[in-house]
């Protein structure tokens, strides 16, 4: 049976692979030792085969890479826990960082986000996020492609100059609307989606390689930048794990995980979560484990996570807790709760005097059912317990399986370009029509003048009369019969163009 040693109790606990896709929860107060016990779990996962995909928000998890350093503390602790062939190395490890600094660049499109992680991105309102939705419809109507923030800003701007058009066809479109959605994406590209948005694409497979010795790529993400704007941080995620349950095949449950999640500060993808985008990830939390795929949230509380996720939380280590605020006594009864209860063990009061690299342990057990809490020391990890150099993590980078990959970014022909042709096209057409319009113009404007001089002629101006007024006073001082000035009325009536009455 493949096992992942956890620690040990009273005796050996042990993680049953076949039950690892169940998902899992790593949580406790700050210096209780969540990291060390995801550090032994990944590099566990590792030897076994399985590729991992960690979220680094500290950069501290970065050692995963490097060989530790032997001590007399650790060896002591291997064997106490009972692990025989102890010894330090260095695992097999991939860097990926969003902003292309510390690791290989990690892209997607705009069309694979999709309008409503994007919407949760740009933290557009529900109306706004309604002009979203028919700016993709339109792309995707006159077929041009939405790659990275310059076709955004293309599309949107489409819509800004066919506003009434886009309107009468799809819907209501606000200018107010719009220039918030354009200030959003401005302020999206200046948080670093530039760098995210684009091609070459991730592509799934690569998160899940192994090694020639057969071991298990540990991913490793740096988000100690990306954690600082944290919806794009949560949307990643989102995204992320849409694409694992869109694409991969059902594969039920495996002998052993196909990848091992790992999600660092996990109530950041949950705050301000619609319950919309909510329901989302309740769902692919529930079917997901069926592609052969294991969550494991990382974070202090357990009720970080939410309730209906919680719950399908099977394998679980819970580090220290302070019940030092009404927070903290909550979350303690909380975790207390999770529990399958031990009747030598009162979980509520243990869980606040646990010392460093102790924990309370679950995990699920034969045909899934969870097993008695235990009080546990945590199997050290055989790699350093703190983060790489620089120096150390470049070297790791030249020596990846990717290669160069993704390393150059590919700018192929989309809305962008499609909508600046037009434009040129437009541009290049114009010049002819302007200098045929200036021509009318000036034909007409010469007609105006010869009009002009004769409409003065006959009328006269402010300076002197015209023939009209000359004409008829002479004739008013001339003609005094009924007749005379019926005439006069029909030889003034035919030079303004109009009919007398009769």
């Amino acid at each position: 049976m493949n096992t992942l040693l956890i620690g040990k109790g009273e005796q050996q606990v042990h993680l049953n692979l076949k039950y690892a896709n169940r998902h899992g929860l790593i949580a406790g107060a700050t210096g209780t030792g969540k990291t060390v016990s995801l550090m032994s779990l990944a590099e566990g996962f590792s030897r076994q085969g399985v590729p991992v995909f960690i979220t680094d928000v500290k950069g501290d998890i970065s050692g995963l890479a490097i060989a530790g350093t032997p001590s007399e503390k650790l060896l002591q602790r291997a064997a106490q826990i009972g692990i025989e062939d102890y010894h330090n190395e260095a695992n097999p490890v991939v860097l990926w960082d969003l902003a292309s600094v510390q690791g290989h660049p990690l892209r997607t499109t705009i069309s694979e986000m999709g309008p409503t992680l994007l919407s949760r991105i740009l933290e557009l309102n529900d109306t706004q996020s309604g002009i979203l939705d028919i700016v993709f419809q339109l792309a995707d109507d006159q077929g041009l492609l939405l790659l990275d923030l310059d076709d955004l800003r293309a599309m949107l701007a489409l819509v800004a100059e066919e506003r009434k058009e886009v309107s009468a066809k799809y819907g209501l479109i606000s200018a107010q609307s719009l220039a918030a959605i354009q200030r959003s994406v401005l302020g999206l590209e200046r948080d670093g989606g530039k760098d995210f948005f684009g091609e070459p694409a991730l592509q799934l497979e690569d998160l899940m390689r192994t090694n020639l010795q057969g071991r298990g790529i540990i991913n490793l993400l740096a988000a100690n930048k990306l954690i600082l704007t944290p919806r794009l941080y949560s949307s990643f995620l989102l995204w992320l794990l849409s694409e694992l349950f869109e694409n991969l095949p059902e594969v039920g449950d495996p002998e052993k995980p196909k990848l091992v999640f790992f999600i660092d500060e996990a109530h950041l993808l949950f705050e301000g979560c619609p319950p919309s985008l909510l329901k989302r990830v309740e769902q692919i939390m529930r079917l997901i484990r069926s592609k052969g795929v294991g969550v494991y949230f990382c974070s202090q509380f357990p009720d970080d996570v939410p309730s209906e996720i919680l719950g399908q939380l099977g394998n679980r280590i819970q580090h220290a807790l302070r019940a030092y605020t009404p927070r903290d006594q909550k979350a303690v009864k909380t975790a207390a709760e999770t529990f399958v209860p031990n009747p030598k063990l009162v979980v509520s009061e243990v869980i606040s005097q646990l010392g460093v690299g102790e924990a309370l342990v679950s995990m699920l057990a034969d045909k899934g059912v969870p097993t008695m809490v235990e009080r546990a020391l945590i199997a050290p990890p055989r790699c350093r317990m703190g983060p790489a150099t620089n120096e150390e993590l470049q070297q790791v980078r030249a020596q990846s399986p990717i290669g160069g990959k993704y390393d150059h970014s590919i700018n192929r022909e989309s809305a962008y370009e499609r909508l600046n042709q037009r434009r040129s096209g437009a541009a290049t057409s114009n010049p002819t029509s302007t200098a045929s319009d200036a021509a009318n113009d000036g034909q007409t404007g010469q007609k105006a003048e010869e009009q002009g001089w004769f409409s003065e002629l006959i009328f006269g101006n402010k300076r002197r009369q015209g023939l009209a007024e000359t004409l008829s006073k002479q004739a008013a001082r001339t003609v005094g019969s009924q007749l005379g000035k019926q005439i006069l009325r029909g030889i003034l009536g035919g030079m303004l163009g109009k009919s007398t009455r009769r």
